[in-house]
């Protein structure tokens, strides 16, 4: 996953390697002048890096990439997924244990939303298992309130559009009926913002809990909740093809 050219390496996708920040976050980084490179203000995402340049963000020296790292996590409820948020909730990487690199998620889980959150020092690898073309399915486990009829099961598998915004077919089984509530599994491969809450509110099944339990490959298993744990770099290879050693 690091493809150079004779000139280098373009500096945001050093940093995205680098589990500085995603591509497109590293690229707001340079426009907004935090980053410098031999001690010059880097401009534009297309410079290159030769091995022995100095990379700088916020007056701090950027290592060079590690090998890529993937962790599984069980996010709790209550935590945002985000570096730092501006309303001051906790988050996500305020909660890494001592030790941890810095590293950033593959996708999101809301602030409601608990279960599989995949974390990787590589924004490459992370931008790279985020898109739809990967094939990866994302599954869940999601309790609505109210009954679900076979209409509704069909309206999700057909796919819906909400409030203007196109979401693709989700997989839906019931699982169990509690009173007034109904356990579902659901399976999507998009993962659009919120999803999964937005069509079952447009079905009238407001969501009360949402639980991630894979996401492709890898799975939530009885990983305790707050639980992180590191994949296997040969299973990681053999899971995402092209991988460096």
């Amino acid at each position: 996953m690091t493809e150079t050219t004779e000139r280098g390496e373009r500096i945001a996708k050093f940093l995205s390697r680098a589990g500085v920040a995603s591509r497109r976050d590293a690229e707001a980084m340079i426009e907004a002048g935090r980053v410098r490179l031999n001690n010059a203000p880097v401009t534009h995402p297309a410079v290159f890096i030769k091995p022995g340049d100095m990379v700088l963000v916020d007056g701090k020296p950027v290592a060079e990439p590690d090998r890529t790292r993937l962790w599984r996590y069980h996010k709790p409820d209550g935590l945002v997924t985000t570096h730092k948020d501006p309303e001051g909730r906790p988050t996500v990487f305020g909660a890494m244990p001592p030790g941890m690199p810095r590293v950033i998620s593959i996708g999101r889980l809301d602030l409601t939303s608990e279960g599989l959150l995949l974390l990787t020092n590589d924004g490459e690898l992370a931008r790279r298992l985020e898109l739809p073309a990967t094939g990866w399915l994302r599954r869940y486990r999601v309790r609505v309130h109210g009954g679900v009829s076979p209409d509704k099961i069909k309206r999700l598998a057909d796919g819906m559009v909400v409030e203007g915004v196109k979401y693709g077919p989700i997989e839906a089984h019931i699982d169990s009926v509690q009173r007034s509530n109904t356990w579902l599994s659901m399976s999507l491969h998009e993962g659009k913002n919120r999803e999964i809450r937005r069509v079952m509110q447009a079905l009238e099944l407001p969501v009360t809990r949402l639980i991630r339990v894979a996401y492709g490959p890898f799975q939530l298993g009885t990983l305790p909740r707050g639980g992180i744990e590191e994949v296997n770099g040969k299973v990681l290879r053999e899971q995402v093809p092209g991988l460096a050693k």
